[in-house]
């Protein structure tokens, strides 16, 4: 529901309650000689209802940008984009020439340190070399070992393998490019699970409850937030909220919150499709009990000071109450003080009243709800 600050709708209300009102003051005894007819309100304290919509962003839940970890030339890509892989599966691959030079350089190098080495080890009984000696050659057959493990995984980094399985998002470089360690080549994600991001804005963060139950059962109308998606209006789809970021986008200054779907696997739904997410405010945040009245419950003293009419039921007589008014939504005004719950307050016929006035209670027929404005 919209909202409209008070002070625009509240001052020329208040200036009309208090005209009336002053004329009823300037004979308070003829007024409390006469019982008057009014439409009351019992204050209750409730929730506030209110819910916020925002575009929503669709991405996969898992998803990666892989990359390879040694610098080469792309030879092979095996995959398009769309494909489904499973885990292990070859995606592309560099050339591995020079990967298998250096290979048969280095196990050719480790043979010879490791010869060098047993016969070191069987020179040092005998004494015909030193330890010093011995402890050099064991050494670098250790060193050439070592460099010979590097190059066995040098190779197997030139084959780029999906970590999971998933769908091919996008392929980032064609095949005889020249790409460095941890470039991404390929986007993969899984389709099965989709997250729904939404960027809240921080006066709405920061009441966010973290500690408050998210989980829904499946129904929409009960859900925290729901999303609609543009092909299908009709559908709403519950939304679990999974995480809330503590940092704001530098640019938005917005915070991303993440929803997952909780029911949605007989639709096709793909990441990047747009969406509009619908966030119920009072269940998704800490909604603290709040009291609302009519707009026309609410008039001024001689100082355009905010008050109400409360009736006590045990003399049908009313007295004035200061009131501390917020924000004006539609034909209610909030009350921030002055007020308890179950107090009976005139909510139609405060321009009649005075301190001290006898009244009645319309009968429920004649208790219509008033014209937003109507003051009796």
């Amino acid at each position: 529901m919209p909202r409209v600050p008070l002070h625009y709708l509240l001052a020329p209300l208040i200036v009309l309650f208090a005209g009336c009102d002053d004329a009823a003051l300037e004979n308070p005894d003829a007024a409390r000689q006469t019982i008057r007819p009014v439409r009351t309100f019992r204050v209750t304290l409730g929730e506030q209802v209110e819910q916020r919509s925002f575009p929503a962003r669709i991405e996969s839940a898992r998803r990666a940008d892989l990359s390879f970890r040694v610098p080469g030339t792309v030879a092979d890509i095996l995959v398009r984009e769309g494909d489904t892989v499973a885990a292990g599966t070859v995606l592309a691959r560099l050339d591995d020439t020079d990967f298998r030079i250096e290979l048969g350089d280095r196990e050719a190098n480790y043979q010879n340190a490791q010869r060098n080495f047993e016969r070191a080890r069987e020179l040092l009984p005998k004494g015909h070399i030193s330890r010093l000696d011995h402890d050099r050659i064991e050494a670098a057959c250790k060193s050439a070992e070592a460099a010979l493990q590097q190059s066995r995984r040098n190779l197997a980094y030139a084959v780029l393998k999906a970590p999971f399985a998933g769908s091919v998002a996008r392929r980032m470089v064609q095949r005889f490019e020249e790409v460095a360690p941890k470039q991404p080549v390929i986007m993969l994600q899984q389709l099965h699970a989709l997250e729904v991001k939404i960027d809240l804005p921080e006066r709405l963060l920061r009441s966010l409850d973290a500690h408050a139950h998210m989980s829904v059962d499946g129904a929409a109308s009960e859900a925290s937030a729901w999303v609609v998606f543009d092909g299908i209006p009709e559908r709403h789809i519950a939304l679990e909220l999974v995480e809330a970021a503590t940092r704001a986008d530098p640019q938005t200054q917005t915070y991303e919150l993440t929803f997952r779907m909780t029911d949605a696997a007989e639709l096709v739904v793909l990441p990047g499709m747009s969406a509009t997410v619908t966030v119920d405010i009072s269940r998704l945040l800490r909604a603290e009990p709040q009291t609302w009245v009519p707009a026309s419950a609410v008039t001024a003293d001689v100082t355009l000071a905010a008050m109400v009419w409360v009736l006590d039921p045990a003399t049908m007589k009313v007295a004035r109450r200061a009131v501390r008014t917020g924000e004006m939504q539609d034909d209610r005004i909030r009350i921030l003080s002055g007020l308890r719950e179950g107090e009976e307050i005139v909510a139609v016929g405060v321009a009649h009243m005075a301190d001290g006035v006898r009244v009645s209670r319309m009968p429920v027929a004649e208790q219509a709800a008033p014209r937003t404005g109507e003051s009796g």
